[in-house]
């Protein structure tokens, strides 16, 4: 559908005393709605506009014309003096239908939510395309290279590194327990930790405690920090100090923050200081008691 011919006519308006026109038709099949502006080209000045219509609709089997323009001989004349060639600039703007004809709600689509980690489990539960075997407490555990690697960072070095070993051969791990290294490779394949409903008030905090430690060992930060979410709502004055040293000896922060707080803020110094934990805590980790002696000092006297 195309909008083009600027074409010229006489007597146009029987009722002009100047008989010379200009206007526009379709040379289209179709209809078309459209508007256009028409202007000469003054060689010195530039262009300047003559006559513009608004919208209107095309229909090439009713020879449509869109209104003409009268225009004086005497204009055209002065235009085209130098060479006898006149310039007409004709913008024409087509109306198309939208291709939408009516707008309706369209129906919500529901996504589902990630089931990866339920996959990934599944993947640890059947053990199928395991490629590295280790022992642990002598209880033998299966798991797959690439996902252990993705994780931790010492698993990539150990398992894909320099220093790796025979696939073929186990990977014997020392001082950890088979029951938080299998709750170490649920993490891993889930990225959760696993239920312990079997675990209850202190069973749980240890198990907790021992997970921290795995994932300081193996550089897995996610599991750490749940690990250090779980002990801070979990801190009672029989645990605060034995929690305060695990976290002193693995670099937890925030964790040694919330015990220290536990202390100088709960007025439960002296019944913290008559827990076994405390004994130990102040042998294995004396700045630390020291520590929180001058803060609690310090709370007191404010």
């Amino acid at each position: 559908m195309v909008l083009h011919d600027v074409t010229f006519g006489e007597n146009h308006n029987e009722h002009s005393k100047d008989p010379t026109w200009v206007g526009l038709c379709l040379r289209g099949k179709n209809k078309a709605r459209a508007a256009y502006e028409l202007r000469f080209v003054d060689k010195i000045k530039g262009s300047f506009s003559v006559h513009k219509e608004g919208p209107r609709t095309f229909d090439p089997d009713e020879d449509t014309i869109f209104s003409a323009c009268d225009v004086k001989r005497d204009l055209l004349k002065a235009l085209a003096k130098d060479d006898d060639c006149l310039t007409i600039e004709c913008t024409v703007t087509v109306n198309k239908r939208p291709w939408v004809t009516r707008t309706k709600s369209l129906p919500r689509l529901e996504v589902p939510r990630s089931d990866i980690a339920e996959h990934f489990g599944k993947l640890l539960e059947t053990k199928e395309g395991v490629d590295t075997t280790f022992i642990v407490g002598g209880e033998t555990f299966t798991a797959h290279k690439i996902v252990l690697s993705i994780w931790s960072p010492v698993f990539k070095a150990e398992l894909f590194g320099p220093l790796r070993k025979d696939g073929t051969e186990p990977i014997i791990i020392k001082d950890l327990q088979p029951a938080v290294f299998r709750a170490l490779l649920h993490f891993i394949y889930t990225d959760s930790l696993p239920a312990m409903d079997d675990l209850k008030g202190h069973d749980r905090c240890e198990m907790i405690r021992h997970l921290l430690v795995a994932a300081d060992r193996y550089a897995i930060e996610r599991l750490g920090l749940m690990c250090q979410s779980y002990l801070c709502e979990d801190l009672q004055v029989h645990n605060v100090a034995t929690t305060l040293a695990l976290a002193d000896q693995h670099g937890c922060g925030m964790l040694k923050d919330a015990c220290v707080e536990f202390i100088t803020c709960s007025n439960a110094m002296e019944a913290v200081v008559a827990t076994k934990g405390y004994k130990n805590l102040k042998r294995s980790c004396p700045s630390v008691v020291i520590e929180a002696l001058e803060k609690t000092s310090k709370t007191r006297r404010a």
